[in-house]
């Protein structure tokens, strides 16, 4: 079901909304409501796919240098 929301904001700010909104080809209202999905991290990891979400931390706490990515490649690749 969509509701219709009223917002008071200032007019530049509507006019940045409406261009970004474009320019992403949506609209302002599509932009909010992923914008406001987008503030919940329960809510971010639950919407992932669930490797994606398997995934997640699983570099914590390592450091991955741009020399091992590259090592990483040739090894990959040859």
């Amino acid at each position: 079901m969509n509701t219709k929301l009223t917002l008071r904001i200032d007019d530049e700010l509507v006019a940045e909304a409406k261009t970004q909104a474009e320019r992403r080809g949506k609209s302002v209202s599509q932009m909010f409501g992923e914008f406001v999905s987008s503030l919940g991290a329960d809510r971010r990891k639950e919407a992932l796919p669930p490797v994606t979400n398997s995934l997640l931390g699983i570099l914590k706490g390592r450091r991955v240098s741009e020399a091992d990515y590259k090592n990483h490649l040739r090894k990959k690749y040859s």
